[in-house]
């Protein structure tokens, strides 16, 4: 059984659709059912249910998946790093990121590590959809969150916090003494679900406080509420690896310097997750080893 062949089958179990293998690979769907075909023949056993709407895998496909799958894996990764002597890693590396973590934090270093690498291809992918890594066949994603899916294999780059903050004009005009004070002001406000109308304080003696909020701005990107607050235009909830910088240099001021904050969950991170498998690729481990190395830890700065 040729590695291809394999490939081709696992694409087909992940996707759930021949022709829409058959179209990421600028093929017919019949020769994508003919390689199927071959390894169904080889062990005597049917490794999809055929219906004119749906396709999935019978019990003996999803067995043969599960064993074959890390093989696949190893073997290229195998041949790339044979390939690789002297080299360091080749290939293509697909790079998952939500667009505001790219932009602030990945783009800046890449330029450090295609000079660190320069024979393996980058696509950096950045988007605030949340993307199956197996199916839409990413080696690698950098996840905002508390937690990620069991399923996968993920490590914590970097803890992040959230912090109030606002221009000092607008703090000037708008004086905030308590957290409370926030229910009466036009915040600017992310309209992801859970963030959009409270927001948590909790005070150094671990006393926690929900506070609603309000304001007839709601941004869906991080990067536009920080524009915003930059602009004057209200108090806004950021992480500190966005506006680290900008409180250091006072364009920014930590509203409420004495309390941790957050939307949902005060423990939160900047995870490196990929699909589990049994032998991590060199490509990805090039890549968490710098990101591990490179990452700014923020530390954020009260300016009052």
């Amino acid at each position: 059984m040729d590695i291809e062949t394999l490939r081709i089958f696992a694409e087909v179990a992940h996707r759930g659709s021949f022709s829409e293998v058959a179209r990421s690979r600028s093929t017919e769907p019949s020769s994508i059912s003919r390689a199927v075909g071959v390894i169904e023949a080889e062990l005597g056993e049917r490794l999809f249910h055929r219906t004119t709407r749906k396709l999935s895998l019978t019990e003996a496909g999803a067995l043969y998946l599960a064993r074959i799958e890390p093989l696949v894996a190893q073997l290229e990764e195998a041949g790339a790093e044979a390939r690789a002597i002297g080299r360091g890693p080749v290939g293509t590396l697909r790079l998952s990121v939500s667009v505001s973590y790219g932009m602030v934090r990945v783009m800046p270093m890449l330029a450090r590590f295609r000079a660190r690498y320069p024979e393996l291809t980058v696509e950096l992918l950045m988007s605030d959809t949340q993307v199956d890594l197996v199916r839409e066949g990413i080696d690698l994603a950098v996840r905002l969150a508390p937690a990620v899916e069991a399923n996968l294999i993920a490590t914590r780059l970097v803890a992040t916090r959230y912090r109030v903050v606002a221009a000092p004009e607008w703090l000037a005009a708008h004086p905030l003494a308590v957290p409370a004070d926030l229910a009466a002001c036009e915040a600017l406000r992310f309209t992801l679900a859970g963030f959009r109308d409270r927001w948590i304080f909790r005070d150094d003696g671990g006393a926690e406080e929900v506070v609603p909020v309000g304001g007839r701005l709601l941004i869906s990107s991080a990067l536009g509420l920080r524009e915003a607050a930059l602009a004057g235009m209200g108090p806004a909830l950021l992480a500190d690896w966005m506006i680290a910088d900008d409180l250091a240099s006072g364009r920014l001021v930590d509203c409420f310097p004495a309390h941790d904050v957050a939307a949902t969950d005060f423990d939160t991170g900047v995870w490196a997750i990929y699909p589990s498998r049994n032998f991590l690729p060199g490509k990805v481990r090039a890549m968490l080893d710098f990101l591990r190395a490179e990452l700014p830890k923020p530390q954020v700065l009260a300016a009052r």
